[in-house]
């Protein structure tokens, strides 16, 4: 039977047994960042294949210099305890690795240096984020700029920006938010980068727009490169420009690679995942479940072992 495992204060634990105090500085003031990892599910193979796991806990770490944290472990480390606890945990489905690096000390007090850290890693079974395809809402809550909270880390603080953003879009009866920065130009979604198709070329915000600089953002720029032949342009995009592009989708760890099939009401192209968002979509899914022998060197196995 499958058990939930983490790793906390140093040891290998049941999640149960993983718990904070209510004094903990990061839950009061979001002193803390953190990354979420996929486990993809791959039952002919009988394992998970963690999609780019490495380049996680790299990130990791620079979100972690950039809020004067210091993670417990080394990138390397962090990856064998990882691929621990999924494997000890025995899903089989897909799962969600969440590691966090957070300021542990029991102290009040606004501030970021002379505390105490830790890292913390948990996995829990995580089906599809958003629908197969999604519905947006251009959000009345801009994205908080580099000079506020850095969107390049990712900074648990900085996602009640995104927590109001997603349920606005939802109350209001879309599926998730797209951000505008403070220059009214695109941004992200609640916790997804932006790709549009405009006349056979992909176009995404560059990292001056206030992004995330994302993972699989970049995993779909390479694909795009080299299995589609199309190269992707860094630019300022008006918000008006989704409405007239031919084709969007968003990716993120969470949202995989999801089509965008209208913005604020109005349809994008035909109202349905145009071609080449659907082709990015097919070579994608094979890649992070492990189908695909040329990028395979993204994907780390995991086989479930269920301990009696």
């Amino acid at each position: 039977m499958a058990s939930a495992y983490a790793y906390f204060r140093g040891n290998v634990v049941p999640i149960e047994e993983a718990k904070i105090s209510v004094m903990t500085h990061a839950l009061h003031y979001g002193t803390a960042v953190f990354e979420g990892i996929r486990g993809n599910w791959n039952a002919d193979d009988g394992c998970h294949y963690l999609f780019r796991m490495r380049e996680h806990y790299e990130r990791l770490a620079l979100s972690s210099k950039v809020m004067m944290l210091e993670m417990r472990d080394s990138v390397d480390r962090l990856c064998e305890v990882t691929l621990e606890i999924v494997e000890r945990s025995g899903f089989t489905e897909d799962v969600y690795i969440r590691p966090l690096v957070y300021t542990s000390a029991e102290q009040l007090g606004v501030r970021l240096h002379n505390l105490e850290h830790d890292t913390l890693i948990f996995v829990t079974p995580f089906p599809a984020y958003l629908p197969e395809s999604a519905r947006c809402h251009t959000s009345t809550w801009r994205r908080v700029d580099d000079t506020g909270i850095p969107p390049r880390a990712k900074v648990t603080g900085i996602y009640a920006n995104s927590a109001l953003a997603k349920t606005e879009a939802n109350l209001n009866g879309f599926d998730e938010a797209i951000m505008l920065n403070g220059d009214g130009h695109v941004s992200e979604g609640s916790g997804e980068n932006i790709f549009m198709i405009r006349r056979g070329k992909l176009i995404t915000p560059s990292p001056s727009d206030n992004i995330l600089e994302g993972i699989t953002a970049a995993t779909v720029v390479q694909i795009a490169k080299e299995e589609l032949g199309i190269e992707t342009v860094e630019r300022t995009i008006d918000r008006s420009e989704l409405y007239v592009c031919d084709e969007l989708f968003m990716t993120g760890t969470a949202a995989h690679l999801t089509p965008i099939t209208e913005v604020d009401r109005r349809a994008v192209g035909a109202g349905v995942p145009g071609p080449i968002t659907s082709k990015l979509s097919s070579l994608f899914y094979d890649i992070i479940r492990g189908k695909n022998e040329k990028y395979r060197q993204w994907c780390t196995p995991a086989r479930a072992r269920i301990l009696s």
